[in-house]
Formats: structure tokens, sequence, C-alpha cells
């Protein structure tokens, strides 16, 4: 699979990255239901055999369970294997999993070394702040990310979910050198201010939920909505309720349409239309089995025309 520059770091990334976020399992905040803990480790393995070279997880995800997968999966690949290990920070739990958000410089380094213990490693290849709250506390939280690596213990530093302003405050204490923002077909606020701020800066970016977290993958059906788990967080969000689901049901009808022309599924037509963006470097890209990797694997590759991206444009709904 082709690499791309990851912004200013020296790293090279594949165009689509492994997002751990759903294997972390049920009984969380942000849980997407049970999870198989064997399905979980095949999928990795899956991509990283497929070329893939970098997964993403967080702490948060699975309250440290995501994490202790990724370290199963990849304990024996071979060093020239390995993909790279981006995970977060800021996303805190208590005994009962309740989960709230630190930016305080010593919750940030206990985390780091409670992340390089489940991970089993000794440096992490990107560190990001999850969410930029407090917002108050970003600075600090920054400084402490600078100081992870100036120790060595983090290779590189980003953030997650920052808007420009929060970027502009901490770029003087160390240079923001990723970020990762949500963007797909259904949620583009980001297309006007951030991407573009990324961009004359040579910010790497790697987009989450480029397929709206499965709703645009061509196997959600109303059905399976009304069948997730209790704990799944998607059935309380409203692209996966009336009135927003019809209109985006329909969308996917358009992805399938096009996607047939390229042999491509609907997801991998979802994932390629982020990565049109030149300000866009890759893209994380869920799966909770292999088979679900085999099936988004070439939006790697897939090139979209001007003419399917006004199509694509001209079925997205509004509003």
């Amino acid at each position: 699979m082709r690499k791309v520059k990851f912004g200013n770091t020296d790293m090279e990334i594949t165009p689509i990255g492994f997002g751990a976020w759903a294997i972390g399992g049920g009984g969380w905040a942000a849980a997407w239901g049970p999870q198989d803990d064997d399905e979980a480790v095949g999928a990795i393995r899956r991509a990283v055999e497929l070329g893939v070279n970098w997964v993403d997880t967080a702490a948060v995800y699975g309250t440290g369970h995501s994490e202790e997968l990724v370290a199963q999966a990849l304990k024996n690949v071979p060093e020239a294997d390995r993909p790279y290990v981006f995970t977060k920070c800021s996303l805190v739990w208590d005994e009962e999993r309740e989960i709230s958000n630190s930016l305080k410089a010593d919750s940030i380094k206990r985390e780091c070394e409670d992340s390089l213990w489940r991970l089993g490693t000794d440096v992490i290849d990107l560190y990001q702040i999850h969410w930029p709250r407090p917002d108050e506390d970003i600075e600090e939280g920054w400084q402490a990310m600078a100081d992870l690596k100036q120790e060595g213990k983090v290779r590189h530093i980003g953030v997650s979910n920052f808007d420009v302003s929060q970027m502009e405050r901490i770029k003087n204490i160390a240079p923001v050198e990723t970020l990762q923002p949500p963007y797909n077909m259904l949620n583009r606020g980001v297309e006007e201010e951030i991407l573009p701020y990324a961009g004359r800066g040579d910010i790497g970016v790697i987009v989450y939920s480029p397929m709206r977290s499965g709703l645009l993958t061509g196997k959600m059906t109303r059905e399976r909505v009304e069948n997730m788990p209790s704990d799944d967080w998607r059935r309380d969000t409203d692209d996966f309720n009336k009135p927003k689901l019809s209109k985006n049901l329909e969308l996917v009808s358009v992805l399938e349409e096009i996607g047939n022309s390229h042999d491509a599924s609907p997801g991998e037509v979802a994932i390629a239309w982020t990565l049109r963006r030149p300000d866009v470097t890759a893209a994380i890209v869920g799966g909770r089995r292999p088979d679900q990797v085999d099936g988004i694997i070439g939006a790697a590759d897939l090139r979209l025309t001007d003419e399917e991206v006004e199509f694509i444009e001209a079925a997205i709904p509004q509003g």
C-alpha cells in the first residue's frame, strides 16, 4: 500500500489506518456494544497483513482494554512489519468507569505511563490530547505533552477535536504536529477553517469517523439500528434515528451506485471522499472483525472523479 508524508513529522503513513475505538468492548460510556476479543485481535492483524502501517487507539477506549488488545495483536509482529501506534490522553475514569476530563500535567504524565504499560512499549509513536477540556487547561496540558516528547516517552505530539483558536494558543509552547478531527459526508464542520489551517501549517491530519460510525458502510439498515445493543452509543444519535436516518440511507444508495463502477463498497467510497482533500493526510477506519477490514482496504487507492464527487455532493442531506 502506498504511503504519504504525515505533516511535519518524520513518519510516512498509509492513507488508511486501523481505528481501535469499537474494539474496546461494552459497559462504558462510548461503547459500541459487546465485542469478541479474538475477532478484534484478528482484525488488527488482518489490517497489518494487508499493509496498513498505523493503529489509532486511546486510553479511554474500553477504559484501557483497547490498548491491551492492540498490544496483544502486535506482540509477535516482526519489527520490520510493526505499525506505528498512536494513542490519546485527557479522558480519565474512576473505579465505576465514570469518565471525566483532565489536562493537568500530572494527570497526563500518569496517563502516558499507564498507556506505555498497557501497550507494552517504551515509546509511543504519536501521543494526542483527546479533547480540549477543560479549555482553560489546554496550555498546561500541551506543555506536559512537550515535556513527554523531550523525555523520549513519545516521538510526536498532536491534538484531537481542537479548533483553530485552541491550536493557535498552544503552538508557541510546541508545534502542533498532527490533528485528528471528525470528518465525513454528514459532518463537514471542519472544512471551512480547521482543515485549511492545518494545510497551511503542514499539520498532519488523520480524520476519524469517515464512514459516520458505520452508517455509510452499506451494511446499516433500519432493522440493524433498532436491534443495536443497549450500550451502543449510536442508538441515541440523530443520524441513526428518524427523520435523518431515511435520508442518510438514501445517500448510501448513491455511494453504492458509484462503488459498483469501481468494484468498491459504499464504505470505501465514503472514505475516498474524505481523502480527496489535499489537507487530509489519512483516515481512521474502524474494524471489529477481519472481514470488515477486507471490505474497506480498497479505499486507500480509490480515486473519485470530479463528476462522482459532484454526484455525491448533490445527494448529501442538507442541514
